[in-house]
């Protein structure tokens, strides 16, 4: 399940008030060009999508970072570290997302 922050406030508290996801959990945060770990828990695999899902730029990030500029990037998705290299994904696929409501 990926919740989704659109909202300026959602989008700026985004994964701080988690103390940990699932492996089965992520966020989706819209429009977003670079994000930062100030005050995160736990490292998180990043993935920055243009408007059509393809991946333009991929990450892992420890707490207290901060992610380049992706002028490009219409939104990231954000999960638990390792969850990248168990998936294979790699920039140029094209993610997909289903509203199940």
């Amino acid at each position: 399940m990926v919740r989704v922050a659109e909202s300026l406030m959602e989008r700026a508290v985004g994964l701080l008030s988690t103390p940990r996801l699932a492996n089965s959990e992520g966020m989706y945060l819209s429009p977003c060009k670079s994000i930062h770990t100030f005050f995160m828990r736990y490292p998180i695999d990043v993935l920055f999508l243009d408007a059509k899902g393809m991946v333009l730029a991929q990450n892992t990030y420890a707490p207290w970072r901060v992610s380049g500029w992706h002028a490009r990037s219409q939104g990231t998705l954000e999960f638990n570290a390792g969850t990248l290299a168990r998936t294979g994904t790699k920039i140029g696929d094209q993610i997909e997302m289903k509203d199940l409501n």
